[in-house]
């Protein structure tokens, strides 16, 4: 058992790796090819950065563990918002730009409807895979439009060149490529790690594959996203973004799931409603509407405010252990 564990571990940690490594190299490359930061930070680094729950969920669906790709993005998307959210608030105020209010909260409560919509008749077809994947595209080059078009909004763009900036440079085109390689075959292993050691936790503990996915995978994949947001609030940084953190849960609905049913198509074991996924994705949507609602007066998340979503966010996990 203490076994699973470790290599559960050791799977977070090369996908965390394997995903840094992976958003250096491609964006090093796009940078020495010419290609602008705001391109990058919307295409290379967005992807990259959603690479942990996109290979663990393709790596699921091929696998058949059709529940653990589903758990993982609806997870991912619940601990993103009254986790990472949550935990970074309660350290430190989150100031955000009125769009996310305005523009990016809305899409992601839309792309979430849309998902429960598709769901409903208990299968992702590659047909709804294909609508997903290519509503990230076009989601993309509406983001290079809306942040083109928001350059007098310098406090944006530069956002946006501020995160690719970060990331750093790498010169040597032979560098620039092992950090790719590198990146790819730890996010792959990292993978195949996570879903074999936790389907062998699942039969041990005699747990289903939803609860999997909704916890133990869910949490580790957002990992990255808590790491970096809790340091950040710490240091009193304003680095936490909450456009980032809504924007990772479109990709994750869009281009995780979309990508897992153009493999594969994920049905859903015992049914939408029979299983219970249908609380999961309630609880889903309604954690997303939280920071709406908080933010309508104005664009804060304050201490009191982290501390709702975090409490939120406990009482979920309670809810699914006392089910379990």
């Amino acid at each position: 058992m203490l076994i699973n564990f470790l290599l559960c571990a050791i799977g977070f940690l090369l996908l965390y790796f394997g995903a840094e490594w992976l958003v250096k190299g491609s964006s090093s490359l796009a940078r020495s090819l010419g290609i602008t930061p705001i391109v990058i930070g919307l295409t290379v680094v967005a992807f990259g950065t959603s690479a942990p729950e996109l290979v663990v969920s393709l790596v699921s669906s091929i696998k058949g563990n059709s529940m653990i790709a589903v758990g993982n993005v609806v997870g991912s998307n619940i601990c993103n918002i009254a986790l990472v959210m949550g935990m970074a608030a309660m350290l430190q105020p989150i100031t955000s730009h009125r769009s996310v209010v305005v523009r990016d909260i809305p899409i992601m409560l839309a792309i979430s409807i849309y998902l429960l919509v598709l769901s409903w008749n208990s299968v992702l077809s590659r047909v709804e895979g294909a609508t997903l994947f290519g509503g990230v595209i076009l989601y993309t080059v509406m983001n290079y439009y809306w942040v083109r078009s928001e350059k007098a909004d310098s406090e944006a763009v530069s956002e946006v060149i501020s995160e690719v900036g970060e990331i750093g440079y790498i010169a040597s085109p032979r560098k620039q490529w092992i950090m790719i390689i590198a990146g790819v075959a730890g996010v792959v292993g990292g993978a195949e790690l996570v879903v074999n050691s936790a389907i062998s936790i699942m039969m041990v503990l005699g747990v289903s594959e939803k609860f999997i996915g909704l916890t133990i995978v869910a949490f580790g994949t957002s990992l990255p996203e808590l790491a970096t947001s809790v340091v950040a609030a710490l240091r009193k940084e304003m680095d936490i973004s909450i456009g980032n953190l809504v924007g990772s849960n479109v990709f994750n609905i869009m281009s995780v799931l979309g990508a897992a049913a153009l493999v594969r198509p994920i049905p859903i074991p015992g049914g939408f409603f029979a299983s219970g996924l249908w609380i999961d994705y309630l609880v889903m949507l309604g954690t997303s509407a939280l920071p709406l609602v908080m933010m309508i007066k104005t664009p804060v998340i304050t201490r009191g405010k982290g501390a709702v979503l975090f409490t939120s966010y406990v009482i979920y996990v309670v809810y699914l252990i006392a089910k379990a």
